[in-house]
């Protein structure tokens, strides 16, 4: 299976969730190489819009056949959209982490700590993406 980079308009943390900035809204999701670490994605729930979340809190869990783990964002602000379908199929985390399987977007007012993240090339070169 060949090598696929993670999407250059992110940026990731080490607990391996992404951030996509657009303006003062920001799009979490998971990694691809969490989603392949995680193997069956079973079960999502996600904090339900207009949910203020700190800095370091988290905005959902994810479960699947071996573990379940949180989902953190390294931002604080409100939950201002939550992907439904995500919801309805766990499955998307595992097929299409950077698309359509996107966990929730955030309004903040301080998008700084996104850009402190690692880039795709440095968390690529990190976490091997199987």
């Amino acid at each position: 299976m060949s090598k696929k980079s993670s999407p250059a308009n992110c940026r990731y943390s080490d607990s391996h969730e992404w951030f996509r900035v657009e303006g003062n809204r920001v799009t979490v999701g998971i990694t691809q190489f969490a989603a392949n670490e995680l193997t069956d994605i079973t079960y999502v729930e996600l904090k339900p819009n207009g949910t203020k979340i700190a800095a370091g809190g988290a905005v959902g869990v994810v479960e699947s056949v071996k573990t379940t783990s949180d989902v953190y964002s390294v931002i604080g602000g409100t939950i201002v959209a939550v992907n439904p379908d995500v919801v309805k199929d766990p499955s998307l985390l595992n097929s299409d982490p950077f698309g359509k399987g996107w966990l929730v977007a955030i309004e903040t007012t301080d998008a700084a700590p996104v850009s402190k993240l690692m880039d795709a090339a440095t968390y690529d070169s990190k976490h091997a993406v199987h």
